[in-house]
């Protein structure tokens, strides 16, 4: 996918090396649509240059800073020099994950998808998420309820997600916890499963959120929650402990949550 504006200043941008002079060295950018920008030889890189061409070379893909544009003389001053490793490594990852991203608005609607329904798509998607690859992050990460606020079909919601869900590897975290539960009562092995029950979550869980449930020692249980992010996982874990609690406690028992493990070796 390509833009087909114009970049901001202070942007960072990728593009390939195309031409290089003694002044400077021209770069086609590789997210905007027919645009080409310039980085003077001053840019290229810090001290006295001697040969410009020792310090880059034609077919090279660089990631340069937007230092100005003048949409009227169609021309955009580029510098390579102020932009450090990190930036550079960051800003080659978001682009190769564009085009991953562009690949799969390939495999959910088709190699014969019309302009039309790829700009339609894609500008809902940007507008969202700031790009195609976090409007399918989001959509295997959370189903058709990341797509909510967009004003895509039910049919390309569908196909997104069902795409997102095939091909996104998504970063997740996991948390564990404990919680110590207790019951005098003659039901009280019964009064414990329900219990667990309840800290499973009864069938209710969201999609995205793998909770378990498992026996470490008695009175002790082990609760670990694998979510997409930290305070989604520490979240589904506390509201977990709290449900398990609640129900042992509304049959005469007590329950407790606590992070680390108390028994000395599982059983």
């Amino acid at each position: 996918m390509k833009y087909s504006g114009w970049p901001d200043t202070g942007e960072l941008v990728v593009g390939k090396i195309d031409e290089i002079e003694d002044f400077g060295v021209f770069v086609d950018l590789s997210e905007y649509e027919d645009k080409r920008g310039l980085i003077h030889v001053s840019e290229v890189a810090s001290g006295w240059i001697k040969n410009i061409r020792d310090h880059v070379n034609e077919g090279q893909t660089v990631v340069c800073k937007v230092l100005d544009v003048d949409t009227g003389a169609q021309q955009i001053d580029l510098s390579l020099k102020d932009v450090n490793d990190h930036q550079r490594s960051e800003k080659i990852q978001e682009w190769k994950n564009e085009q991953k991203a562009g690949n799969w608005m390939e495999l959910a609607f088709g190699e014969d998808m019309g302009d039309e329904k790829y700009s339609h798509v894609a500008n809902e998607l940007l507008a969202e998420f700031g790009g195609l690859y976090g409007g399918f992050e989001q959509a295997a990460i959370h189903g058709p309820e990341a797509l909510t606020d967009t004003d895509l079909t039910d049919d390309e919601v569908t196909q997104i997600v069902d795409t997102a869900r095939e091909n996104v590897s998504v970063p997740y975290v996991t948390v564990t916890g404990y919680v110590d539960l207790e019951s005098a009562s003659s039901g009280g092995v019964d009064d414990i499963k329900e219990a667990l029950q309840a800290a499973e979550g009864n069938g209710d869980i969201p999609d995205e959120i793998d909770l378990e449930v498992t026996y470490v020692g008695a009175p002790e249980y082990r609760i670990r929650v694998k979510a997409p992010n930290y305070k989604t996982a520490e979240d589904q874990l506390k509201e977990s402990a709290a449900r398990a609690e609640k129900a042992i406690e509304s049959v005469g028992g007590t329950g407790s949550f606590h992070r680390e493990r108390q028994t000395e070796e599982e059983q």
